[in-house]
């Protein structure tokens, strides 16, 4: 089965209002929709752009202020996914939950259902700044175009996390992110990398571009990609699609996912079936040398 992933490259810009960041977001998801994809992909925290026009003195009040546009912002995904008929995996929002903070991923079908994976690993801003609170469920979603997974920007850093979910069946992982600078841009660029290799699947990942007046997102440095395993049937680097880093764009692909149940019986190697589940169990041997 081959399905088309779109990931935008979503430019942060100075708003004025609410209807500024909803005519933005019709623009590109209406954009989008015009490549007829299976799967539209936006960046971690997009919806800090809502920012622009909030006090934002103290970082942590307003970012807690901002959890107040999420009906708002449920309201408008739900409307491009079901309009499109594509499920829309839109970037991640701040969202309060029983007192707490959550940096979490929204999932819309075409159907107008939405499911949620928060962020399980924080970075230090998120702690020390945001005081954010991690989640502690990670889900597999089964899509009528393969089953997907969600890890939020840091979690895809974290291999464990990547394995869990392609033995439970993934074919995708949607990696939304958002970078200050290159550094953390090719950390979580190379480990989506490293993860399509291990687990012999397609790893789709993409980030916030531009700048904001706002304490710890004032810069950004992203580039969308949409990634697959490094072995013949697929593209020659690895890359099936790659945006221009830094711009305002929308980067399309279509990936077969048949061909990753034939890789991982058939390829080069085979990580995935290869492992040796039973050296995992064991503590590892401490040698004086």
């Amino acid at each position: 089965m081959k399905v088309r992933i779109a990931a935008v490259q979503y430019h942060l810009r100075h708003i004025q209002d609410w209807e500024g960041f909803e005519s933005q977001v019709d623009f590109v998801l209406d954009a989008a929709a015009e490549y007829r994809p299976q799967f539209v992909l936006l960046p971690e925290i997009f919806t800090t752009q809502l920012m622009s026009f909030l006090d934002v003195t103290d970082v942590r009040r307003a970012v807690r202020e901002l959890s107040t546009y999420t009906p708002q912002y449920i309201e408008l995904m739900k409307r491009h996914a079901e309009k499109h008929g594509y499920h829309l995996i839109a970037g991640s929002h701040p969202t309060m939950r029983d007192g707490n903070l959550y940096n979490t991923a929204y999932l819309f079908n075409p159907a107008g259902q939405v499911f949620e994976q928060d962020k399980l690993h924080r970075t230090r801003w998120e702690k020390d700044y945001w005081e954010t609170t991690p989640g502690e469920t990670l889900s597999l979603f089964e899509t009528a175009h393969g089953k997907i997974a969600i890890l939020v920007c840091y979690d895809i850093e974290f291999p464990e996390l990547a394995r869990q979910m392609s033995e439970a069946g993934a074919d995708i992982l949607f990696v939304p992110s958002c970078t200050d600078d290159r550094q953390g841009f090719l950390r979580v660029r190379y480990c989506c990398h490293a993860r399509a290799i291990e687990n012999q699947v397609y790893v789709a990942m993409t980030s916030t571009v531009g700048n904001l007046r706002v304490s710890g997102l004032r810069m950004h440095y992203g580039q969308a990609a949409i990634l697959a395993p490094s072995d013949f049937p697929f593209a020659r680097d690895g890359i099936a699609a790659e945006g221009v880093v830094n711009g305002e764009q929308i980067v399309v692909a279509d990936v077969d996912l048949a061909l990753l149940g034939q890789n991982r019986l058939n390829g080069t190697t085979i990580p995935l079936f290869d492992k040796r589940a039973e050296l995992y169990d064991d503590p590892v041997k401490v040698v004086a040398a």
